[in-house]
């Protein structure tokens, strides 16, 4: 077994999860190597023709891994192995919010070109495919440029946002990919409309934290609206303009939110998550195009993370 490969108690967990068949071409080459292949990419960064030959065809694992970021295999997976830590009892519940720049590699910088129909192999776009032709699999919408692949231009230069929610033990909850210029309060109720924990009986999955903690960048009555409606107790700081127009308007200005400062302290274990999820090379530095194959690649980091933690 190599470096960050997974343990026989680590592909035990998995294991039972893992699709069976691509409904193609019969089954599949071994999981566990393929796996083992995919996380030495997100570890390394190493470009998928250089993959070492112990994980097979280097095409072979990119065309799991990409198919897989398509249709939700690795949210899937993720979604698992938390279910597992929460019928443990392994999951606070009182969760922080934030994002990271990550600096795109020049490799990322190809926009995928916008289709008019179902793409096929062969160069057809449209139109009923030839009978030798193969239809690829489906792929989530994106293209027609960099923003539409989770690509922009911020004070980093050419950068992808990562927005994350983690619990309070630091492994991430939940993760979504933007441009680099989109502001964080932006992706403030989609992120906590992501988190969804399984429970291992019957019952819906658990989506609503005990309490939230982040920092100025989501003080904005949008974002304490919508946790009031959910009843999320929360602490977000005030910005120092809003209390000062607050004050102006004297008692039409309201009173101000209140504010644990004990609590904002723990805030620090989503930034410990980004840290942790920066370890691996490929989610530090972004090297793939597509928007939805690049946030794969950040969730197979976040699922090592909860095996491992």
């Amino acid at each position: 077994m190599g470096r960050g490969d997974l343990t026989d108690a680590e592909w035990e967990r998995l294991r039972p999860f893992l699709p069976v068949s691509n409904k193609r071409c019969g089954r599949w080459r071994d999981h566990r190597q393929v796996i083992d292949g995919i996380l030495h990419r997100v570890r390394t960064g190493v470009q998928w023709r250089d993959l070492p030959e112990r994980f097979g065809p280097w095409k072979t694992v990119y065309e799991r891994h990409r198919p897989w970021s398509a249709d939700g295999t690795w949210e899937r997976l993720l979604q698992q192995v938390q279910a597992a830590a929460d019928a443990a009892g392994e999951i606070d519940w009182d969760i922080s919010v934030d994002s990271t720049s990550v600096r795109a590699h020049q490799h990322a910088a190809r926009s995928y070109r916008p289709t008019a129909g179902p793409r096929v192999k062969g160069g057809r776009t449209g139109g009923t495919p030839g009978r030798n032709a193969v239809a690829e699999p489906d792929r989530p919408p994106g293209g027609g440029g960099a923003g539409g692949e989770g690509l922009g231009r911020s004070r980093g230069g050419f950068t992808s946002k990562l927005h994350l929610s983690a619990d309070g033990r630091c492994p991430p909850l939940s993760l979504i990919v933007t441009a680099g210029q989109r502001a964080d309060c932006t992706q403030f109720q989609p992120i906590l409309e992501k988190i969804r924990v399984p429970r291992p009986g019957p019952g819906r999955p658990r989506k609503k934290p005990d309490s939230l903690a982040a920092d100025k960048a989501y003080s904005n009555g949008p974002c304490r609206e919508y946790l009031r409606q959910r009843r999320i107790r929360h602490t977000i700081p005030e910005k120092t303009d809003s209390q000062a127009a607050r004050r102006r308007k004297g008692s039409r200005g309201g009173r101000p939110p209140g504010f644990d400062e004990d609590r904002y302290k723990k805030r620090n274990t989503v930034e410990r998550a980004i840290n942790r999820l920066k370890q691996s090379r490929a989610v530090a530095t972004r090297y793939d195009k597509r928007g939805y194959v690049y946030l794969g690649t950040t969730t197979a980091a976040a699922v090592t993370i909860w095996l491992r933690t």
